[in-house]
């Protein structure tokens, strides 16, 4: 190597060692000299109001900030809250958390001229006090007369809480034995005691794991009654178990996750499922909210054609990531019910089994991820691979899939299919019904289960307007200008899902047609 190269090399580690020093020196520098608070700070918000929790479980994480608007660098000698060690509340100033890293109270906090500082909150509050406190502290910052504060607002909800069993060593959840098909399914929960089988309206409930019904048993939920799931939750109603829903138009049931906060209100994917395990008897939901889950309602297995594995009426199955209902070779009967976004089928029924809607709306407008699937697939076939790597195809019977009086509807082109594999049955009636079908790509052409003329289609409203309200909101009422309107036939169900009469000339779907007005919420 040249001279002159080792040179050049020997100066730039010279300087880029001289530069680290300096940088090293200078961060650890405090090169600002301030004075105490005089009492004039500013702050984004005079309340923080942190959203409705339920006891024993925390909150989510809010701010605010703390200006100084002066020309001088100042030092805040004491930011406390107001209950200190003792409080249910939580900060983090900037980072900070406090002295004994505690959150509770902090001392000397900086503050540059013209600058600002973020304040972090969080909260977990247990009582045995009314269902619902209003929990309220102040911030305070310094003391005497320099003493401001910022108030912090929190209604807290007493529920029944359903927690898994627990290690007696550890107190750590352990899991309990749910079969199927005489295996563990390995989920966190237990099955239900005698004395936790009714859910009533006084207290929500709120279920850790899955909750299981035992055999000869029923789970029976009371009009208004709310019930919250944590992630990875749900309810399983066991062989030989029963679910009774029973809401009221006045008072329904809701069935939604454990976050209260508003930004959680529309989130899918946030509890497991309600499963209705294959032998599960005369199950039923009358007027129920079922909102948020990866699966809304999971169905399995066929008693008869004459007794329903789940009989659903007049309810709202909304935003789900996964499906809406998930039948598998199963028998539901569905009336003056609503099932909207999710992430493939509003409703798949699957593998077969005994399929009866009248007066529902299916409308799919998912828009979180890409949607292969239609908002509506009915099959009877699955397929898997053996051990040998190998795929089989095993059919089971269609016993019959009837769609009467209902909207199918979505923002894809085809949003109906019929699948079939020959092998099995595969029985179907589709009567006065409007469906979403824009064969643009000729994909479907010459299969005869989606060939609209043939005998088992009959009124068939191809492509219509159904003129919903707000498809993003899940508010699937139609409107004045909806192709559905009077186009359905006479049935037993006289009143729609909101009690509006339709004995004569009724409307397509769940909901009989209104007049929008501008205003409305």
């Amino acid at each position: 190597m040249k001279k002159t190269s080792r040179k050049v090399l020997l100066q730039f580690a010279l300087a880029t060692f001289i530069t680290m020093v300096l940088v090293s020196v200078s961060s650890c520098r405090k090169d600002f000299s301030t004075i105490p608070n005089f009492g004039n700070l500013q702050f984004s918000k005079d309340t923080v109001f942190l959203d409705t929790i339920f006891k024993n479980i925390g909150s989510s994480t809010y701010t605010f900030k703390v200006y100084n608007n002066s020309n001088k660098d100042i030092t805040i000698p004491n930011i406390a809250l107001e209950n200190g060690y003792n409080s249910n509340y939580r900060l983090n100033v900037d980072g900070d958390l406090g002295i004994d890293n505690l959150g509770k109270i902090f001392e000397d906090i900086d503050i540059l001229a013209k600058d600002s500082i973020f304040i972090f909150v969080e909260t977990t509050k247990d009582t045995n006090e009314a269902n619902e406190l209003l929990h309220a502290e102040n911030v305070v910052f310094d003391t005497g007369n320099r003493q401001q504060s910022v108030n912090l607002v929190t209604l807290v909800k007493d529920a029944n809480f359903i927690f898994p069993n627990r290690n007696e060593i550890d107190n750590k959840f352990v899991i309990d034995t749910l079969f199927v098909n005489d295996e563990s399914t390995g989920l966190l929960g237990r099955f239900l005691k005698d004395d936790e089988l009714t859910f009533t309206n006084e207290k929500p409930t709120v279920i850790y794991g899955f909750a299981a019904v035992p055999k000869g048993k029923t789970l029976t939920i009371e009009a208004g009654a709310k019930v919250h799931f944590h992630e990875n939750s749900g309810l399983i109603i066991d062989t030989g178990a029963t679910l009774k829903v029973q809401g009221t138009l006045d008072r329904k049931i809701i069935f939604e996750g454990d976050r209260l906060e508003p930004n959680f209100n529309n989130v899918a994917g946030q509890w497991g499922t309600i499963w209705l395990r294959e032998g599960s008897v005369n199950n039923s939901i009358e007027h129920a909210v079922i909102k948020n889950a990866v699966v809304g309602i999971l169905v399995d297995g066929i008693t008869s054609s004459r007794n329903s594995t789940l009989h659903i009426r007049n309810s709202e199955i909304y935003n789900h990531s996964s499906f809406g209902i998930l039948g598998r070779n199963t028998n539901i009967r569905g009336a003056n019910t609503v099932i909207g976004n999710a992430g493939q089928c509003s409703l798949a029924a699957t593998l077969g089994g005994f399929y009866n809607f009248n007066h529902c709306t299916f409308s799919n407008y998912w828009n979180n991820s890409l949607r292969q699937l239609p908002t509506v697939l009915v099959n009877n076939f699955i397929r898997f691979k053996d051990k040998n790597g190998e795929e089989i195809t095993e059919t089971l019977d269609l016993t019959s899939a009837t769609f009467v009086n209902c909207i199918i509807d979505g923002g894809n082109n085809i949003e109906f299919v019929l699948d079939r594999v020959e092998g099995s049955s595969f029985n179907y009636n589709i009567n006065s019904c409007m469906i979403q079908f824009n064969d643009t790509n000729k994909d479907f052409e010459g299969i005869p289960e989606v060939d609209f003329t043939n005998e088992f289609f009959n009124n068939i409203i191809l492509n219509g307007n159904a003129d919903f309200k707000d498809v993003r909101a899940n508010d699937f009422r139609i409107g004045e200008n909806s192709d559905a309107i009077n186009k359905g036939i006479r049935s037993i169900y006289n009143t729609d899902i909101l009690g509006i009469d339709r004995t004569t000339a009724p409307d397509l779907g769940t909901y009989q047609h209104i007049i929008f007005k501008e205003d409305e919420d």
